[in-house]
């Protein structure tokens, strides 16, 4: 019998790992710190059913993206010093990133967010004895993410 999903093992080879992504900040430069990120879209459907239908139905209402990101605190920083000059000035920082994967053809998925806020909890200080000091960030992307360019996989 023949393998019904030739391009699964076929792929497998471009899979990639977290040492092949980056966190960049608007400018290009890395944010060398950050342990991990995470970028979701969360989509909030307004329910309705009409006359003479049993099923519930959706509709697009909105939608919201939040970027986490986890750093590895080893000296002072730019985000840590906007956000306790926020806490005094009361002007909101707006950051821009870039999310990176690196393919192994030299070829990356690219994505920017712009606009982005911070939201939820971050820690000011996480310190625990025996690990590394962390400290997690959450933050709202107030502008739709660019994809900027995409992997692609050599055949």
């Amino acid at each position: 019998m023949s393998k019904l999903n030739t391009r699964a093992g076929a792929d497998a080879r471009h899979a990639r790992t977290g040492k092949d992504g980056a966190l960049y900040d608007g400018d290009g430069n890395l944010l060398a710190t950050i342990e991990s990120f995470q970028a979701q879209v969360a989509f909030n459907n307004a329910k309705y059913q009409v006359l003479g239908n049993g099923q519930e139905l959706e509709a697009m209402n909105t939608f919201g993206i939040t970027l986490t990101a986890s750093q590895v605190v080893v000296e002072d920083d730019q985000f840590i010093e906007d956000l306790f000059e926020f806490m005094d000035s009361q002007v909101m920082p707006e950051w821009v990133f870039q999310g990176v994967l690196k393919g192994l053809n030299g070829s990356e998925e690219r994505v920017v967010y712009r606009e982005v806020i911070p939201s939820g909890t971050i820690d000011l200080q996480n310190i625990s004895t025996g690990d590394v000091v962390k400290r997690s960030w959450s933050f709202f992307v107030n502008q739709a993410p660019r994809l900027q360019s995409r992997l692609t996989v050599d055949r």
